[in-house]
C-alpha cells in the first residue's frame, strides 16, 4: 500500500479499476484547512490523463510493472510480433498497444515491452533512432541559414518536419520521447 503522502512522479497505482501513473504532483499546505496532495495522472493502458487531488492519509495498492527488452520482427497486418531475446518466443501485439511508438520502430530493433501482471500493455521505442528519409520535396543549396522547415516521410511512416536542406536517402537522428523531434543527421 501506499499512502498519497508518499506520491512521487513515475510511481505507479491501482485506481477505479485502472492503473495509473504519476505525472506530477504537489503537496499542498494552506493556512487554513488540511492539507492535500494535488496530481496528474496518466492511465498507462488507455493513455487518459486526469487531475486529481487526494488527502494524503488516502491508501492505494502500488502496481508493479514490469519490462522486458524485446525485438521487432514484423507486422503481418492485423498483428506487430515482438521476440523475447532470452526465450526466443514471439509475442503478438494489436496496434493499440504500439500505436505510440512503432511509427518509430524499423523490424530487427529492439524495444521496451511494458507488462501489468504478466499481460502487455505498451510498447516503448529507444530514445533515438536512425532513421531513412523515404519522402520529402527536393532541397536547395544555401538554404541552411533559413529557420524554416518542410515534411519529410521516413521509411516507416513516419512523417517529421525537417530542415530545407534534407533530402531524400538522408539518414537522421530522431528524438521518440516528445512525439519525434529532429536531431540533426546520422
Amino acid at each position: 500500500m501506499i499512502n498519497a503522502s508518499d506520491f512521487r512522479n513515475g510511481v505507479t497505482f491501482e485506481m477505479d479499476n485502472g492503473i495509473w501513473t504519476i505525472v506530477s504532483f504537489l503537496h499542498v499546505k494552506p493556512g487554513k484547512g488540511a492539507a492535500f496532495v494535488r496530481t496528474k495522472l496518466k492511465n498507462i493502458v488507455t493513455g487518459a490523463v486526469i487531475e486529481r487531488t487526494f488527502n494524503p492519509t488516502d491508501k492505494f495498492q502500488r502496481a508493479y510493472i514490469e519490462t522486458k527488452e524485446m525485438q521487432y520482427l514484423y507486422n503481418d497486418g492485423d498483428f506487430y510480433y515482438f521476440m523475447d531475446l532470452e526465450t526466443y518466443e514471439q509475442l503478438p501485439l494489436t496496434h493499440e498497444q504500439v500505436e505510440d511508438s512503432i511509427q518509430f520502430v524499423k523490424e530487427n530493433t529492439n524495444v521496451t515491452v511494458r507488462f501489468f501482471k504478466g499481460q502487455p500493455f505498451s510498447v516503448q521505442a529507444p530514445n533515438f533512432v536512425e532513421l531513412e528519409v523515404t519522402n520529402t520535396e527536393p532541397g536547395f543549396k544555401g538554404d541552411t541559414a533559413a529557420n524554416t522547415t518542410k515534411p519529410a516521410t521516413f521509411e516507416t511512416g513516419l512523417t517529421l518536419q525537417v530542415p530545407l536542406f534534407i533530402e531524400i536517402g538522408d539518414v537522421l537522428k530522431i528524438d521518440t520521447r516528445n512525439g519525434g523531434e529532429y536531431l540533426g543527421r546520422a
